[in-house]
């Protein structure tokens, strides 16, 4: 049940980033409005928040993945992409595992760990 609630809710996510992405990106395109909004401190300390959250998250895929090039590629897809690449990740992830399974499996490393 939490598997299919959980799949839902990041099916939900993904769309949701797209839309507001897409609807975003047609209004106004994202270098025109660097110079001035740079300046304003609750633009600067949102973006802090935001990447320091893609990091935290980050820090699981980094532990759940064992293979260096896919640790890197997510890294830079969520760096560049946010909550989309993270929403990819997880659908991903809760795609590989039945729906019966528990938050143990969806959570935690299966597999020898490579170095």
């Amino acid at each position: 049940m939490i598997i299919t609630l959980l799949r839902l809710f990041f099916i939900a996510v993904l769309v949701s980033m797209l839309g507001v992405t897409t609807w975003a990106s047609q209004r106004v395109a994202l270098w025109d409005i660097m110079p001035g909004i740079a300046e304003q401190p609750w633009f600067v300390a949102t973006l802090f928040d935001a990447y320091f959250g893609f990091l935290t998250f980050y820090a699981w895929v980094l532990y759940k993945e064992t293979r260096w090039g896919a640790r890197g590629l997510w890294l830079l897809a969520i760096l560049l992409l946010g909550n989309i690449a993270m929403a990819v990740y997880m659908l991903i992830k809760l795609f590989q595992l039945p729906t019966n399974a528990s938050m143990e499996e969806l959570l935690l490393r299966r597999g020898p760990a490579t170095p």
